[in-house]
């Protein structure tokens, strides 16, 4: 079983920046997607982005695609998420998943992390 952990969430002033880290344990993910999803208040989780297990494709949801960066490390059996030019609809609480399948659903995850609250307000 994996259990994953995220941090690096916070307050930033739109036009900011925030680093998430998402950093697994209990075994390795390192043969399995990951992928991050964020929930606003009163609306249903959705994709943000997810990675394949070598980091060799990535995807993004439309509304993140040339401000985020999705990346991992193996070594560290860590995923991050990089979220750059900050929008206030980008706040949320943001959460890693892993899974064999990947995706764009939740239903296709099936380890999933606490999450971390993201405000972006003035």
């Amino acid at each position: 079983q994996v259990q994953l952990m995220e941090s690096g969430g916070g307050l930033v002033l739109p036009g900011g920046s925030l680093r998430l880290s998402c950093t697994a344990s209990g075994r390795t993910f390192t043969d399995r997607y990951v992928a991050w999803f964020r929930q606003a208040p009163g609306k249903e989780r959705e994709f943000v982005a997810s990675i394949t297990r070598k980091a060799d494709n990535t995807y993004y949801a439309d509304s993140v695609k040339g401000r985020f960066i999705i990346s991992r490390d193996n070594a560290k059996n860590t995923g991050f998420l990089q979220m750059n030019n900050l929008k206030p609809e980008d706040t949320g609480v943001y959460t890693c998943a892993s899974s064999w399948i990947g995706g764009r659903t939740p239903a296709g995850y099936d380890y999933w992390g606490q999450g971390t609250q993201v405000t972006v307000s003035s």
